[in-house]
This record gives structure tokens, C-alpha cells and sequence, in this order.
């Protein structure tokens, strides 16, 4: 076997092995979880149900993850893909070059009490270098969960604001049915069409969406 047909043999081994993890990465180290959750939240809000389908909300938050993600992911190609390509650095050189534009991503998304708590249990379990100075220095295995945690209670906060405003329409109507004696009619089936005309006159995937992006910065 030539030389160059083993660099190829190597290279569609990790292309296969990239493409698996590749949902992994998409989760837990992008801004993707935050955004899928949102839209859930906004989704259940609204009572809609499956309005709009599972492919429309993947879909919107895998391409709003790339528009966040556009700076993060532009370093790691020009220090790390690029390189690595052009064979001036192996592999192990090109992910310690493609860690610190995704380290600071997540630690800017981190809140300090989860960053902290991940890192008392890595010492405890001696899984991190105690001589660390900064988070920078902090090994992904630290920092992914806190990161993850940190953009999960971002979420729930975010849905809780979302919800409000409905929860208010739902209250409303049902006491008006309630006062009605219409207590056989279910509120949801009332309140549907406020909540889409509340949603479509506050222009709310405008609104939405520039909150869950502006949340990032």
C-alpha cells in the first residue's frame, strides 16, 4: 500500500469518526441546546402542539446555531481545519489549535457557580490539573458540563418570560368561561386563536429570535 493511499484511508477514518460525533458536538458544545429549548417553550406556550413541526424547529435552530456559532466556527477553520488540510499540522496539533475559540465560546456562556462545581469535583476526583490559573486552562471535560448546565437554566428562564403572556390569555379566558357556565368547553380550544393573534401582532419570531441571539451577546 502506497504512502498517499494511507493518508486517504486515515483521512475517511476520521471523516466516519467526526460524522459520528458530529450530533454529540452539535449539542453540547454549540449554542443549539439553548435555542431547541426555547422554541420548545415558545411551541408549548402557544399550545399549538405540533404547530410548528419538529423538522421546522430542528431546522431553525440548527441554522440560528450557525449564524451564533459563525466567529467560533471561522477560528477553528483558519488555525485548525485549514492547517491540518494544507498537512503544516497532525491531527493532535489541530484540536489543542481548535480548543480555545470553542473554550471561550461556552465559558462566556458559563455561569461561574456551574463552572465551579464542575471544577471542586474534578479536583476531588483528580481529573484537573490543581495548578490551573484560568479557566482557559480548564480541560473540555470541565467545562462542557458546566457549560451545558449554564445554557439549560438560560432556557428555562427564557421560556419561563415567553410563557407568561400566554399563561395571562389562558387565565383570562378561562374565567370568562367559567363566569359563563361553560365549564364543559375546553379553555385551550378558546384561547388558541388570542395566542396566535398576541403572537402575530407583537411580530413574535421577530421578537423570539432576536432574544435568544442577543442572549448570546
Amino acid at each position: 500500500m502506497s504512502f498517499g493511499s494511507h493518508d486517504s484511508l486515515v483521512g475517511v477514518f476520521f471523516l466516519i469518526s467526526f460524522l459520528s460525533v458530529l450530533p454529540a458536538i452539535l449539542i453540547m458544545f454549540t449554542s443549539f441546546t439553548r435555542i431547541v429549548i426555547v422554541l420548545s417553550f415558545m411551541r408549548q406556550a402557544i399550545g399549538g402542539q405540533q404547530i410548528p413541526p419538529n423538522p421546522v424547529i430542528i431546522g431553525l435552530s440548527i441554522f440560528l446555531t450557525l449564524f451564533i456559532m459563525s466567529p467560533t466556527i471561522n477560528a477553528v477553520t483558519a488555525n485548525a481545519v485549514n492547517p491540518y488540510l494544507e498537512k503544516q499540522i497532525n491531527v493532535q496539533q489541530a484540536l489543542q489549535k481548535a480548543a480555545p475559540p470553542v473554550k471561550s465560546f461556552m465559558l462566556r456562556q458559563t455561569r461561574k457557580e456551574d463552572l465551579a462545581l464542575f471544577v471542586k469535583i474534578a479536583r476531588q476526583e483528580q481529573l484537573a490539573d490543581t495548578a490551573v490559573k484560568t479557566p482557559e486552562d480548564l480541560p473540555l471535560r470541565v467545562i462542557v458540563p458546566a457549560f451545558v448546565i449554564s445554557e439549560l437554566k438560560t432556557a428555562f428562564e427564557i421560556g419561563f418570560l415567553i410563557y407568561l403572556p400566554f399563561l395571562v390569555i389562558d387565565m383570562v379566558v378561562s374565567s370568562i368561561l367559567l363566569s359563563m357556565g361553560m365549564m364543559m368547553l375546553p379553555p385551550s380550544l378558546i384561547s388558541l386563536p388570542f395566542k396566535l393573534l398576541l403572537f402575530v401582532l407583537v411580530d413574535g419570531w421577530n421578537l423570539v429570535t432576536g432574544s435568544i441571539i442577543r442572549s448570546f451577546h
